[in-house]
């Protein structure tokens, strides 16, 4: 009797290996063992217009890949970042739904094709269109939707991550992990975005939500930022260099530590005034500062 087992099942088993051991790892006392990826905000600009120019300073400065946006341009991506040891860890892929507009990119198919065999995730946020963020009315539609591109995702061995954006549909952390309980395939799971969230809620219900999020958790975005009380929280304020700003960002990396999330971490930078370089460079030399406190702290 023959067995037939999809693609991504199998990448699934394999990375549950992996994340296995990474977890013993972290448990050990070897500080943050994720990888850490930038997003493409991070890195991409005149000076680095390129996918080989963005893929030698990622790889100068030791970081482990990134995370662009869109369907064009993913085999270049590919080709530059693993010359230099590096991933194309996820593609920021939209739907839209306005009926009105496209519900998403037309080459979304041959982008995800294009990401077979590299781990990328299609790292997909929701447009409201006329809906309200964080809402449930259109959820059937969304879930008919992810599905379809699960589909596609799953015959290739790629896998979903839902991103939450303030002012999206899928505004929050709970929306995520609602939509994506609703959608109910293994390869789609929710991303944890450190800016969106101290947007939209208060860093007591932090751990809450980490616990909530867990079991579908592929990806976790973060960044230096303040934590601020109140309705007034601009985004200069939510989104800094790594290092900067109030809230304990080191602290929420040792609680995902210690929840056992050895998955990529991507660095948020939208907006980041000053010399992406600098910029780069001082967040990485906070990451390892972070991981060394927490390597020193595990029991």
């Amino acid at each position: 009797m023959k067995i037939k087992t999809s693609c991504t099942a199998i990448i699934l088993i394999l990375l549950a290996c992996i994340g296995s051991a990474r977890a013993d790892e972290a448990k050990s006392g070897k500080g943050l063992v994720n990888p850490l990826f930038v997003l493409g905000n991070g890195v991409q600009c005149e000076k680095y217009p390129r996918p080989d120019s963005q893929a030698a300073v990622l790889a100068e400065l030791g970081y482990d890949g990134i995370g662009p946006s869109g369907c064009n341009g993913i085999p270049e991506m590919i080709r530059a970042m693993e010359a230099k040891r590096l991933k194309l860890v996820a593609q920021y892929i939209g739907v839209n739904l306005d009926p009105a507009k496209p519900t998403y990119d037309p080459k979304l198919k041959d982008a995800i094709r294009a990401m077979k065999g590299h781990g990328t995730f299609v790292w997909l946020y929701i447009l409201r269109g006329k809906h309200k963020p964080s809402s449930e009315e259109a959820d059937e539609q969304v879930v008919k939707i992810v599905r379809e591109i699960a589909q596609m995702a799953d015959e290739s061995g790629v896998r979903v991550a839902l991103y939450p954006h303030a002012g999206f549909y899928v505004a929050r952390v709970e929306d995520a992990v609602r939509v994506a309980d609703k959608v109910d395939r293994p390869n789609v799971g929710v991303t944890f975005n450190l800016c969106h969230w101290l947007k939209l809620d208060e860093p007591k219900n932090m751990r809450r939500l980490m616990e909530l999020a867990r079991p579908r958790l592929f990806l976790v975005t973060i960044n230096g930022a303040d934590a601020i009380e109140g309705s007034d929280r601009p985004w200069n304020r939510l989104i800094q260099p790594l290092g900067n700003g109030s809230f304990d960002v080191c602290g929420f990396l040792g609680t995902l530590k210690e929840l056992g999330y050895t998955g990529p971490v991507g660095l948020q930078c939208y907006a980041v005034p000053g010399d992406k370089y600098e910029n780069l460079k001082r967040s990485i030399a906070a990451w390892r500062k972070y991981s060394d406190k927490l390597a020193a702290t595990t029991k």
